[in-house]
């Protein structure tokens, strides 16, 4: 699937290899601005194998996003039921969790990283059978928090998971399209 946020050009989403995807994942989770990812100290091998893993497991995905044909994000998509928050939250039929990372780059653009969001929800929702996306990121992540609440999520209460604390945060349909005011959503 593609969305075109104009001006910003055209997003998409290609499953991710992980053996051909390892060098460019490498550099993007290994860079400072992705501290929130926990892999600053990941060698090209434990990004690999990471990969590796999501792609055997039936209830993780990931993918690439292209901006224009080019990479320009990670996406993951998730299972709550069986990855991530297996017995942090009462799931609910339809309910998919989510990650997302936008490559880091030396001249951002204003707006492309909530273009991003907007483009994995937008995903998310072209399944049918999705109903609500579940987010759980590290409650001092106050810059995703942000984008979250611009594209629909309202946080439910922070959550101990192994690696850290966050705020497990909820997105409807409805809330994703009356955020984003757009009668395009998928339905």
């Amino acid at each position: 699937m593609s969305t075109t946020a104009a001006p910003l050009g055209t997003f998409s989403v290609r499953p991710l290899d992980p053996i051909a995807d390892a060098e460019l994942l490498h550099r993007w989770v290994t860079d400072p601005k992705a501290a929130f990812w926990m892999m600053q100290d990941a060698k090209l091998e434990d990004v690999e194998r990471e990969y590796m893993r999501i792609a055997a497991h039936e209830h993780h995905d990931a993918f690439i996003g292209l901006h224009d044909g080019e990479p320009a994000f990670l996406m993951e998509r998730y299972d709550p039921r069986h990855v991530e928050l297996v017995g942090l939250y009462e799931p609910e039929p339809g309910d998919v969790g989510m990650h997302f990372l936008v490559a880091p780059t030396d001249t951002p653009v204003h707006g492309f990283t909530r273009a991003v969001i907007t483009a994995v929800m937008r995903e998310l929702f072209a399944e049918p059978a999705t109903r609500r996306v579940v987010v759980e990121p590290d409650v001092g992540n106050k810059a995703v928090h942000a984008l979250n609440e611009a594209v629909g999520f309202v946080p439910e209460r922070e959550i101990q998971k192994p690696e850290k604390t966050a705020l497990l945060s909820f997105c409807t349909r409805e809330q994703f399209e009356a955020a984003v005011g757009d009668a395009e959503v998928p339905r």
